[in-house]
């Protein structure tokens, strides 16, 4: 299908993802509309099949499969959404997935990759590890990788948070999205400029996973040693190359945003709006609520990207956004 992307590409995934995945809900808060002096628009991908975004990309990528490929069964490294996404669209096409996740991956993320019936393998500390392992075993096996995010089927995928974003609202003035990989912001900055060439699109990185950022901006390290934050799905050490290529060409500008902020946009959610986030999920909104942006009196469209949160580190995640409204008191 060629190595670039196009809208045709994109409307061809949106076409075929209409009746497999769900079209999240796009909803604003009025809550958050008077502490940040702009229209915040909400793309609760959380509530997306598998409890993430990554599904989108997954599944497409999946369906173009040839059947010689996909008798060979499928492997993807992951920090823990897309396994999720390529065990659900492998099940669906009866093919066998191997999935590497680092040994820090959530439990319940692990849990419910093994549901879909995907045999699991953790292994590193973060997903570059997990990758070079799939891609060893993908040598030795001869399935077919499906990448997280270095992949144009992939990013055509994701693309279609975008395409329902401008659909339901198409006078959006920015559109805010987490990065790690870079699937995400590529596929929706990309497909966002086709469609209404004056929006802005920022990206937003946890400060303590800001490879992307960095090389962005010629800031510091593109690549980084070591990756831990709350936002474990989006602990990446270095930008892939596709993506980085549209991200450079596409996207306005790249934030980062603490451990804090990233806890206090997920307790907001929580207390506010009902819904449980994950992390990575939040850390677009964190950008918003922290002020980070300027968008006063704007249209803003974030995508909240995943909620595959471990219950467990709930406790930890509150002491994180109390230590931040003590600070503020």
């Amino acid at each position: 299908m060629g190595d670039f992307l196009t809208l045709p590409r994109v409307f061809e995934a949106k076409e075929h993802l209409y009746n497999v995945v769900h079209q999240t809900p796009f909803k604003t808060s009025e809550t958050f509309n008077q502490s940040t002096g702009s229209q915040v628009y909400m793309k609760m991908e959380n509530q997306q099949k598998t409890g993430a975004f990554k599904v989108r990309g997954a599944s497409f990528k999946i369906a173009q499969l040839t059947e010689v490929e996909a008798r060979c069964g499928v492997i993807a490294a992951s920090a823990g959404n897309h396994a999720q996404g390529v065990a659900l669209a492998a099940a669906k096409r009866g093919i066998s997935a191997k999935i590497f996740m680092p040994e820090g991956t959530p439990r319940a993320k692990v849990q419910a990759t093994e549901a879909y019936g995907a045999v699991t393998v953790l292994t590193g500390e973060s997903f570059q590890e997990a990758y070079g392992a799939a891609m060893k075993e993908q040598q030795r096996s001869g399935a077919t990788f499906i990448h997280p995010f270095d992949d144009v089927d992939i990013m055509a995928g994701q693309a279609t948070v975008a395409v329902e974003m401008l659909q339901e609202q198409p006078d959006l003035d920015t559109i805010v999205v987490p990065i790690g990989g870079g699937g995400l912001i590529a596929g929706i900055a990309y497909a966002a400029k086709q469609i209404k060439p004056s929006v802005n699109v920022i990206g937003v990185q946890s400060a303590q996973a800001s490879a992307t950022c960095n090389a962005f901006y010629k800031t510091g390290p593109k690549k980084l040693t070591t990756v831990s934050t709350i936002a474990d799905g989006i602990a990446v050490k270095e930008p892939g190359t596709l993506t980085f290529r549209y991200i450079k060409k596409f996207v306005d500008g790249i934030v980062t945003v603490n451990e804090q902020q990233i806890a206090s946009a997920i307790v907001h959610l929580l207390e506010r709006e009902k819904t449980l986030v994950e992390g990575a999920g939040a850390a677009a909104l964190a950008a918003v609520l922290a002020d980070k942006l300027a968008l006063t009196g704007e249209k803003c469209g974030v995508v909240v990207s995943g909620g595959n949160m471990d219950v467990s580190r709930l406790p930890h995640v509150q002491e994180l956004a109390l230590a931040k409204r003590m600070v503020m008191v």
